[in-house]
Formats: C-alpha cells, structure tokens, sequence
C-alpha cells in the first residue's frame, strides 16, 4: 500500500514570490477548493465553485490571479481584475487578503470600495494607477455613473458569495456591472451553495465553465463540537446566555440574532449583566462598524452581537464560542455561523437555542451539514417539561445521539443525563 502524496503550493506553479507570501501567511498544504480551483484558473477557464466560508476561498483565486497579473505586466487606468462581494466586511477582507499575498509583487495595488463611507479617499484611490478592484455592487454602480471607473483594460471578473449576492437583491447590479465589463474576460463565480438562481446566473455571465464543488464532507466542520439547548422562552434564553458567557473558558463569542432590532436590545441587556459586549449589523455606520471588529479582535470586547452580516466576511481568530440565540433562516446560514469558530484548525463550540417547535430545522441543519448536534441542559435551567415535542416531530429512534440529552456541571464536565420519567421533554 503506498502513501497519498499531498499536494504542496510549489506543485501548483506559482510565481515564487507568490510562493514566499504563502509561506509567510504560515500556509502549508492546499485546501481542496485551493487545489481544485487553481490549476484551472492559471489555464484561463471560466469556473464556477461551490465551497463554504472558512475553507481558503479568497486564496483559491486571488493566488491564480496575482500569478497572472505578475507574469503578464500591464499598463494603464482602470483595473486588470474587479471581485464583486456582497458586503462591506467582506469586501475589506478579500482586499486584505490581496494586498498580504501581492506584498513581494512591487507595483500590484489593490483599491477597496464599499458604501457607508464618504468618496474622497475612495475617488483619491481610484485616480491613481491600481490593478485589482474588490467593490460591493452598490457603491461601484455609483462611481460608474459618475465616470470614474472604466473597464477597458478588465481580464478577469469574480463573483465572491454569489448566493449571498443574489439573496440581497443584487441580481440586476451584477448583470448591468458584468454588462459593462469585456465579454474576452475570464469569469469567476463562487458560492457556499449552487441554488437555481445561482446557476442560472452562471449560465448568463460565464463561458463553458469548469464546475468545482467541495463535499460535504471535505468541508465538515468536525472541529467544532455543536450542542442544542432546548427553552421554554426569551426569558429562559437570557438565563441560559448568561450562564455562559460567564464560562471561564469562554474567550470569544459571536451571539446571532434574527434581527437588528433584537441585537441592538440584546446588547444592552448584557451590558447591563456586565459583559463586555458590542453589536454589529447592517444599519450600523461603517466607521463605527470598523471599529467593533477591531476591538473585538483586539479582546477588548469579549462578546459581539450580530446578525447574519457578520456570518460571511468577518475573519476572526480564536472566537471560541459561537451562539445561536435564534436559528438562522435557511440551513446554508447555520453554516457560515458556526464557521466562526474553529478556524486555522483550532476547536470550538457552536451552541444553538432552540424550542421544540424548532426540531424540524434542526433536523434539515443536520441533513445539510451531515453532522449530528448533542442536546444538552443546565442544572437548575431546564426546559419545561410541558413543552413536549409533538407526536409527529418526534424521533423514533429513541438512541438516536442527536436528541440524547446531557447535562453538565458548574466545572463544564460533561455526562450523559437519566431518562425522564413518564413525562418526557423528548424520546
């Protein structure tokens, strides 16, 4: 039986200055969307790939893209490459990514545009000389209108988190932006899922495209341990919340939320508990915004309340915990949620709340993800008894290790729980 050999950067024929900012980033061996998706790109394929976050995407085709912007030189104004992405915090992520992998590459120069900032510096960026373009479809429209981009010298378009894209309503601003790029371009599309409405844009926007999907199993997020909490109300959620955000082993945690109303008075009521909390969503200002994540990066802030704006695009080391105070739309976000946590190999906690009623979306999460939850309880904190599960929503399979609970104690010592007597919270 011989070894599997790994496949390293140095076989993927890269520049090697490129080669020495993957080594400085202390990256090793390629993600399987990196290993997939770069080949192909450096041959000049069109593609399309689905991969969640956390899985070296940004990478997969920013490395190609560097590769060819130095092995090809160019001159003039207006950029070589534009990356559409859906959010502002995404859009600061992939261009930092760009401008750590371009640092040996003199004369590369990434611009980033977003909205909820003002123009001068954004028009003072875009005046001079750059190559690579990362921008939120909104704020480009803008400066398109206006005159102050033009796309004659544009090789390659990426479409970043298409779905995500496409959920937010930017289906029209994509086509009318790829409308006016040149149709010999390169095309890039990557999303967490291929829905119909992704696939019927890639058809419009891309040429014959080579498809790469990650497996479900190539992207499992077997490092994070997730737990199912069962309650009675909101007010049975604040209890348990509070319970464990005051874990010592807690060092970070992103608590979602449904909505921007629900997080902004969730985080005044932990701030009242005492914990040092913020709150981050779309109606925030991008100043203020900024300045949250720095913080929380910074561990000054140990607890950051968000919506599903914060699921994508936030790039977070050592978030320890991730929360679902309330469970997200569609199964996809749960996902990106809990790709949080557990990153650059560490281990993490995702811990969801939910009500019986909620048991069909657990079971479709543990479908998507094919990966089981533990349901667990606290001492002194559990779930009413009346609130029984409904006949039809319950297991059949009473050994079932998804809807087994346990229980743990005031030293996080896990075990699992007695059965219930005669009435049961569930089977």
């Amino acid at each position: 039986m011989t070894d599997k050999i790994e496949t390293s950067f140095q076989d993927l024929n890269l520049h090697p200055k490129i080669l020495k900012a993957i080594t400085d980033a202390g990256y090793t061996i390629p993600t399987p969307i990196q290993q997939a998706a770069i080949p192909e790109i450096l041959k000049g394929s069109d593609l399309c790939g689905a991969a969640n976050t956390g899985t070296g995407k940004t990478a997969a085709f920013m490395l190609p893209i560097l590769h060819r912007l130095i092995s090809n030189p160019s001159s003039g104004q207006g950029p070589r490459v534009l990356v559409l992405v859906p959010t502002r915090e995404l859009a600061m992520q992939v261009s930092n990514e760009a401008i750590k992998y371009s640092k040996h590459l003199h004369g590369l120069k990434t611009v980033c545009i977003y909205g909820g900032v003002p123009y001068p510096k954004q028009k003072r960026d875009l005046s001079n000389p750059y190559d690579i373009l990362v921008a939120t479809p909104g704020r480009l429209i803008d400066y398109m209108e206006r005159g102050q981009i033009r796309f004659s010298r544009l090789e390659l378009l990426v479409l970043d988190e298409a779905d995500r894209m496409l959920d937010m309503g930017f289906i029209d601003p994509v086509k009318k932006i790829a409308a006016a790029t040149p149709k010999s371009r390169q095309t890039l599309l990557f999303s967490a899922t291929l829905k119909e409405n992704v696939v019927q844009l890639s058809k419009h926007l891309l040429n014959n495209p080579v498809k790469i999907g990650i497996t479900l199993e190539q992207t499992k997020h077997e490092n994070i341990d997730q737990r199912v909490l069962f309650v009675d109300n909101v007010s049975h959620k604040h209890r348990i919340l509070d319970h464990i955000l005051k874990d010592p082993e807690l060092s970070k945690a992103i608590v979602f939320t449904a909505t921007k109303f629900f997080a902004n008075q969730l985080v005044d009521k932990l701030k009242e508990d005492g914990h040092f909390a913020a709150v981050l969503h779309g109606d925030i200002k991008q100043q203020k915004r900024t300045k949250t994540i720095s913080l929380f990066k910074a561990g000054k802030v140990k607890i950051l309340i968000a919506t599903d704006v914060a699921a994508r695009g936030v790039d977070i080391q050592n978030v320890s915990h991730v929360i679902n105070f309330d469970l997200p739309r569609d199964v996809e976000d749960h996902v990106h949620r809990i790709g949080r946590t557990g990153r650059a190999g560490s281990t993490g906690i995702a811990l969801s709340f939910a009500a019986p009623k909620d048991i069909p979306v657990l079971r479709r999460i543990e479908k998507f993800t094919n990966q089981k939850m533990t349901v667990i309880t606290i001492p002194g904190m559990e779930p009413s008894l009346k609130a029984s599960t409904p006949t039809h929503e319950r297991p059949h399979n009473n050994n079932k290790r998804s809807f087994r609970p346990k229980r743990f104690d005031n030293k996080n010592r896990f075990h699992h729980a007695k059965k219930p007597g005669k009435k049961k919270f569930f089977d």
